[in-house]
């Protein structure tokens, strides 16, 4: 049987407090702290598109993984949750590099903004980078959606905060000199984060290393030493 092939647009465009992979969390969710928005394009911003959304606390999105467009998938695959060194089936993972580089994440819907032509999704804190193209927004249904039942493989229960996350006094001075509203709840974001342990899973040493990774504007310098996070600084990147 000849396959179909089938061409997808953008109907609109996620703006995240993630601007690069490393940090991200690794399912929507596990962070609580901070929100993103998700900005409708035309003609997808008309408000009737979204009438009844409102009513819906959650949302599926269907989305693409734009930065991994150039490189290929593999039929196995390494998942964190088995500490990278395990492989799986693709299929049976939620690896960004696929076939069609597509992703779905459940994320709370908190609020819907139309206003001058622009129509805004206020959603919870999501698993995708800065810019990623949205493809498909759908209500999240309990009784379709959800199943107590459910077998969940190696993935059984949510991971746990592993790390405990302290600031320097030069970090928290940094924190001080910002201005409140433009990072809203920021210290409490940066240690969900980290209590996650964002480092790439077969890192399972505990030799001292310092790391670094951008939210917002800003570069969040840390440390890790014995099984402990310390914020080292906080600084403003162009």
């Amino acid at each position: 049987m000849k396959s179909t092939r089938l061409e997808l647009e953008p109907i609109g465009i996620l703006h995240s407090p993630f601007k690069e992979k490393f940090g991200i969390p690794r399912q929507a969710g596990l962070i609580q702290s901070c929100s993103a928005e998700i900005e409708l394009y035309p003609p997808y911003n008309d408000i009737n598109a979204v009438k009844g959304l409102e009513e819906f606390s959650d949302i599926w999105l269907i989305f693409a993984f734009h930065q991994n467009q150039n490189r290929p998938w593999k039929p196995l695959v390494r998942p964190p949750r088995l500490g990278g060194n395990r492989k799986m089936g693709v299929f049976a993972s939620r690896a960004p590099f696929r076939p069609n580089n597509l992703g779905l994440s459940r994320i709370a819907l908190r609020k819907i903004e139309h206003s001058k032509g622009k129509l805004r999704l206020i959603i919870a804190c999501p698993d995708m980078v800065d810019g990623t193209p949205i493809y498909d927004i759908k209500p999240y249904i309990h009784y379709a959606d959800s199943n107590a039942e459910a077998k969940c493989g190696f993935a059984p229960d949510a991971p746990e905060q592993k790390l405990k996350v302290t600031f320097t006094p030069s970090a928290q001075e940094d924190l001080n000199n910002l201005p409140d509203m433009a990072y809203p709840e920021l210290k409490h974001t940066i240690v969900e984060i980290l209590q996650y342990d964002p480092r790439p899973a077969y890192k399972t040493d505990h030799a001292p290393t310092t790391y670094g990774f951008k939210l917002y504007n800003l570069n969040i310098v840390w440390k890790f030493e014995e099984g402990r996070v310390s914020v080292l600084s906080i600084q403003v990147v162009d």
